[in-house]
């Protein structure tokens, strides 16, 4: 699996497990290239979404169940995942 499409495979499961109105997945490899812990090809993404899609109040559940919807594509596919809660109106 390449790049485009884990951004599409995570952007796909996220959207089907919390329907935000608003999600982006920014592919950050090329920042990593020869990083020990990618070298086989597994990406660096940041993930941009709205906090508006969760019933969970605090910042660390939002991270755990996001996580939990990624975790089989950790750490093969997903090597590092930085995650960013917006409101429709930061956008």
């Amino acid at each position: 699996m390449n790049n485009k499409q884990r951004q599409t495979l995570i952007i796909e499961r996220l959207t089907t497990t919390f329907s935000p109105t608003y999600i982006e997945v920014i592919d950050q490899s090329h920042l990593h290239i020869g990083h020990a812990g990618a070298q086989s090809g597994a990406g660096h993404f940041d993930l941009i979404i709205d906090k508006n899609c969760f019933n969970e109040s605090s910042t660390l559940a939002i991270h755990k169940a996001i996580y939990r919807v990624l975790d089989d594509l950790i750490p093969n596919d997903i090597h590092a995942l930085s995650i960013k809660l917006c409101n429709n109106n930061d956008l």
